[in-house]
């Protein structure tokens, strides 16, 4: 998972700064949360899906379908 968010943010020329404060915490702990040295929360993680269109189960890696079907 950590992977995927790193790289949804980078295809979309975003910082961790940016990132961080969408979710509201630190880049520090957005950074770790992409390191995977700290597990994202659920809140997070659906903040992130729906920023990005994507579904949790591509976040979190059970599919390689990116875009979700709505």
């Amino acid at each position: 998972m950590n992977l995927r968010i790193r790289d949804l943010r980078e295809d979309n020329d975003l910082t961790q700064t940016q990132l961080a404060k969408l979710l509201g915490c630190s880049q520090q702990t957005y950074s770790r949360y992409e390191t995977g040295e700290i597990t994202i929360d659920i809140h997070s993680l659906i903040k992130l899906a729906n920023f990005y269109h994507t579904s949790l189960d591509y976040l979190v890696g059970l599919t390689n379908q990116q875009k979700r079907e709505d």
